[in-house]
């Protein structure tokens, strides 16, 4: 096993066709990295030509000392149960980590618990310290250790079908309410920034501004690996189209009134009329809409991202308007067939716990995200090889505790 000299071009090639591959390893990803203080370097070792094994190695200086954290993002790129492949590609990141006075490598292989084989006893054989099987969304990992993942292979009605009842059913419905899912472009950026400002607001959390979502793009979109998706209701035709449902129904009705008005027949009138009221409040409103936005207005968006033969759902956005029409589920049903035509398998909504607690803080995206046909994707966990004992200790182990304590001790002060 060798040291091999690859171009970036080569490297993404392998990550994309690798299983364990991930977004992530993917070098522009490594440029995405850069306005928050990350660089990179690269490791690739392989036989007779053959590449094996690859790892993208993210560097960030600790504040204040002269040393580093080498970081492998969902990395090594290999398999896990060839030993003689991780030892050329620690022996080599070693070498590299120790020239940017790394105090730890830390790696976090997407590889999952029930397909690990030897990777645990290999990793630790080599002097990886495994930090634990925690929960998904841990303060202790810096990736989420489960995902939730839907098989996309499949048809669209198998792929609907997949879904929990409840689901499938907003998403029916959602293909009919008359929103347009478009695939937008660089320019249209600002308009998914400011939803994302908007749902952050809505959420409680902290948004990113438009240049760091220009940046992801600037970097994965030229390779395809990144695509904006939008979607927007646009009054006219949504008008044009219930009108026209109206028409039919009353048209029903006067047939029911021909015959006889049994309590069957009844009902249906009933029903039909019911129909023709809600229709008439969907008519108010996209008179409103038409008045104030002739062109409609965006109601939700996302960056998709892909690896290879995965998918990844990773930022999502949406308005606090027009919520009955379910533009997320629209949106998230045009993506996967959008993914699946792009050759992907799998469609990962990211990071969750698994079966939280109702009062947990993580119950609702939980809940969310079990309901496309998922199933909980549980990695190995992080592994650390440590390279500076005492920096180690006291970065992994003496900060946190003084940070907790500090943060006790606010809260007592706030109490009183």
């Amino acid at each position: 096993m060798e040291k091999m000299n690859i171009t970036n071009q080569e490297h993404d090639a392998f990550v994309k066709s690798h299983p364990n591959g991930d977004l992530l390893q993917l070098t522009q990803w490594a440029e995405t990295k850069k306005l928050t203080g990350w660089y990179s370097k690269r490791v690739a070792v392989g036989e007779n030509g053959e590449i094996k094994g690859v790892a993208q190695l993210l560097f960030k200086k600790v504040p204040k000392l002269p040393y580093t954290l080498c970081y492998v993002s969902r990395g090594f790129v290999a398999d896990y149960n060839d030993k003689p492949v991780l030892e050329a590609l620690l022996k080599y990141t070693k070498q590299v980590a120790q020239q940017e006075r790394a105090y730890a490598i830390k790696i976090d292989p997407d590889v999952e618990v029930d397909k690990a084989g030897d990777t645990l006893s290999n990793l630790r054989q080599l002097g990886f310290v495994h930090k634990g099987f925690k929960e998904g969304l841990s303060k202790d990992y810096i990736q989420p250790r489960m995902t939730m993942i839907t098989p996309i292979d499949q048809t669209d009605e198998e792929l609907i079908k997949s879904f929990e009842r409840r689901n499938r059913s907003k998403v029916r419905l959602a293909l009919k309410r008359g929103t347009k899912v478009e695939r937008a472009g660089r320019e249209q950026l600002d308009i998914f920034a400011n939803l994302m400002r908007i749902t952050g607001e809505r959420d409680g959390f902290l948004t990113r501004d438009i240049s760091y979502f220009q940046n992801v793009y600037d970097a994965l979109h030229p390779d395809g690996d990144a695509e904006l998706f939008l979607v927007k209701l646009e009054p006219e035709p949504v008008l044009k189209e219930i009108t026209g449902e109206n028409k039919e129904v009353e048209a029903e009705i006067e047939k029911l009134k021909q015959k006889k008005q049994d309590k069957k027949t009844l009902n249906k009138i009933k029903d039909a009329e019911a129909k023709i009221a809600r229709n008439q409040k969907l008519i108010a409103q996209m008179e409103e809409l038409r008045s104030k936005h002739p062109d409609g207005i965006y109601l939700s968006g996302a960056l998709l991202m892909f690896c290879g033969k995965k998918a990844y759902y990773l930022y999502g956005a949406s308005s606090n308007d027009y919520r009955d029409f379910l533009p997320n589920h629209h949106m998230q049903f045009e993506m996967m067939r959008y993914a699946r035509e792009k050759g992907a398998t799998t469609y990962d909504f990211g990071g969750t716990d698994n079966d939280p607690d109702k009062d947990s803080e993580h119950y609702g995206l939980w809940a969310f995200k079990k309901t496309w046909g998922t199933y909980l994707s549980e990695k190995v966990g992080e592994f650390d090889y440590v390279l500076n004992k005492p920096l180690y200790y006291i970065i992994e182990q003496v900060k946190p505790r003084l940070t907790k304590a500090k943060i006790k001790a606010s809260r007592k002060i706030k109490g009183k």
